[in-house]
C-alpha cells in the first residue's frame, strides 16, 4: 500500500481518527496505528508543524491547525466515500474495503466526490458505521459530530445483554481476518448482537433473527479481547 499513499494526508487522517475515537493524538499513537518507526513519525510531524498543519503542545499532544483540520476532513471524506463505493457498487470483500480506500483517498477529485454523492444517494456514513465528515463542502449535511457515539462494547463485561452495533473504528478495519470473524458473528453496523463476559473476554453472537448481512450467516459466536471490544461502539437494543 505504498504507490499512491500521501504520507502527510495519511497522518492528518490518522490524527482525525484518534480524535474521533476519543484518543489523545500523540506521536506514540501514530507509531502504533501506522506501524511506522518513532524517528519516522517524529520527522513527519516536525515537517507538518513547519508547514502549518499542526502544533505540538507542551504535553506532546498534536493539535491540527485550521488549515490542517480542513485538509484532514477532506481526506477522511474522500476515504469514506470511496469505502461506500467499494462496498455498495463494486461489492469488494468487506475485509479489504478500508485498505483499498486508503489508496483512493489521495487521488479523488472534488468532481468525483460530487458524482459519488449522487450515485450513492447521499450516504452519511461508511460501511463500518463511521460518519462521513465535511459533506457541507459538497452541499450536503453530515451527521452531527456531537451525536451520541454510543458505548464501547466492553460495557458488556459488566452489563451483558442485547446491543445494537453502531460502528467499528478505524483500528479494527486494518485487520482483514478480524473483520471476517466479526462479519461471521454478525457484528456489523445496524445489527443486534448478544454480548457478555467469558473468562475476561467479550463473547458476541448475532441475536435471534439477525444475520450477517451479505458477509455470512452470522450464526457463529466469537470471543473478543477487551482491547478489540473497545474499538466497537454499541447502544443497548430495545
Amino acid at each position: 500500500m505504498t504507490d499512491l499513499i500521501d504520507t502527510t494526508e495519511m497522518y492528518l487522517r490518522t490524527i482525525l481518527e484518534l480524535e474521533e475515537e476519543g484518543i489523545i493524538p500523540l506521536r506514540a499513537r501514530i507509531v502504533e496505528r501506522l506501524d511506522h518507526s518513532g524517528p519516522t513519525v517524529s520527522q513527519t510531524v516536525a515537517r507538518m508543524e513547519r508547514d502549518g498543519l499542526l502544533t505540538v503542545g507542551e504535553d506532546r499532544h498534536l493539535e491540527l491547525t485550521e488549515g490542517g483540520r480542513a485538509q484532514a476532513v477532506s481526506v477522511m471524506r474522500k476515504h469514506r466515500l470511496a469505502e461506500r463505493l467499494l462496498a455498495d457498487v463494486i461489492g469488494l470483500d468487506w475485509a479489504y474495503i478500508h485498505e483499498e480506500a486508503c489508496r483512493w483517498e489521495h487521488v479523488m477529485s472534488e468532481q468525483v466526490e460530487r458524482r459519488l454523492l449522487e450515485l450513492l444517494e447521499n450516504p452519511v456514513d461508511s460501511p463500518y458505521g463511521n460518519p462521513i465528515p465535511g459533506l457541507e463542502a459538497l452541499g450536503q449535511v453530515s451527521v452531527d459530530p456531537h451525536a451520541d457515539p454510543g458505548e464501547l462494547l466492553t460495557v458488556a463485561l459488566e452489563r451483558p445483554g442485547a446491543y445494537r452495533v453502531l460502528r467499528l473504528t478505524e483500528a479494527v478495519q486494518t485487520d482483514p481476518e478480524l473483520l471476517r470473524d466479526l462479519a461471521g458473528a454478525g457484528v456489523l453496523p445496524g445489527a443486534v448482537i448478544q454480548a457478555g463476559p467469558v473468562d475476561g473476554y467479550v463473547s458476541v453472537k448475532a441475536a435471534p433473527g439477525q444475520g450477517a448481512q451479505d458477509q455470512g450467516s452470522g450464526t457463529g459466536g466469537l470471543e473478543l479481547s477487551a482491547e478489540t471490544a473497545a474499538h466497537i461502539r454499541v447502544v443497548p437494543a430495545g
